[in-house]
C-alpha cells in the first residue's frame, strides 16, 4: 500500500527503521453501557517488534481481548495512538483497514470461526486435512485448529494473533498446536498470543500481563 504523509504522525520511519511493528501510546477503550462507562484499557504503552513471539495474560475483564481487537484493527480505540508498521491507524481509511486485517494479520480464535457448511479446504484454500472434503463438524478440535491457523496464513501475514487458541483443546492437542506457532515465530512471523493458561504463556518469549486496563508486567520468558 501507498504510504501518504499527511502529519509527522501518520508514518513514523523511526519506528520502522528501529524494527518497533506495534506501537501504542497510552492507548484507551471506554465502552458505554447504558449510563455507566466501563474503562477496558487505560494508558497502555506498548512496543512489540518485528519477528517477536509475546504472549498477553490477565484476568478475566482485565482489557487482555480489547487489547488484541485493537492491535488487529478490530475495533477503534476511544483515546491514545497506535501505530502499525510505522503507520498510524487512525489515519487510514476503511479500505487500508481491509486490506490489513486481510493481508498482513492472521487471526486464530478460540472458536476456530469456520463457515459450518464450507469443507476445510474451502476454509483454507489448501488441502491441509485429508482430502480436503470434511466439514468442521467432522473434524476434532485439534483438526479445526489447524484448519483455522492454515487460514490465517493463507495470505502469508508477517503477523499472526491468537485469541485464547488452545482454549477448547485437551492439553495434548493444546502441546501441538503451540508447537504450530513455534514452528511459525522460527519463520519470522511476529505471534501475539492472549491466554490465560500460564504452561501455554512459557511458550512464548516474553509475556505481557495486564490488570484493570493496565500493563501490570512485561518480562522476558527464562528458557
Amino acid at each position: 500500500m501507498p504510504v501518504e504523509t499527511q502529519t509527522a504522525d501518520s508514518y513514523r520511519e523511526d519506528l520502522v527503521n528501529s524494527g518497533v511493528v506495534i506501537k501504542t501510546e497510552e492507548l484507551a477503550k471506554v465502552y458505554e453501557m447504558g449510563a455507566e462507562q466501563v474503562h477496558a484499557l487505560r494508558g497502555v504503552n506498548l512496543e512489540i517488534r518485528k519477528g517477536e513471539y509475546v504472549a498477553i495474560m490477565g484476568p478475566s475483564g482485565s482489557g487482555k481481548s480489547t487489547l488484541m481487537n485493537l492491535i488487529g484493527c478490530l475495533d477503534s480505540p476511544s483515546s491514545g495512538k497506535y501505530w502499525l508498521a510505522g503507520r498510524l491507524v487512525s489515519d487510514l481509511d476503511d479500505d487500508e483497514l481491509a486490506y490489513i486485517r486481510n493481508k498482513e494479520i492472521g487471526f486464530v480464535f478460540q472458536t476456530f470461526n469456520l463457515l459450518p457448511r464450507a469443507t476445510a479446504l474451502h476454509n483454507v484454500e489448501l488441502p491441509l486435512i485429508y482430502n480436503g472434503t470434511h466439514k468442521p463438524n467432522e473434524l476434532s478440535g485439534g483438526q479445526r485448529q489447524r484448519v483455522a491457523i492454515a487460514r490465517a496464513l493463507v495470505n502469508t501475514p508477517s503477523i499472526v494473533l491468537a485469541d485464547e487458541p488452545t482454549g477448547n483443546l485437551d492439553s495434548k492437542t493444546g502441546e501441538e498446536i503451540m508447537a504450530l506457532f513455534e514452528n511459525l515465530y522460527r519463520q519470522g512471523n511476529t505471534i501475539i498470543l492472549v491466554t490465560h493458561e500460564h504452561d501455554i504463556a512459557q511458550h512464548a518469549h516474553r509475556i505481557i500481563f495486564i490488570r484493570d486496563g493496565k500493563i501490570a508486567s512485561d518480562e522476558a520468558v527464562k528458557k
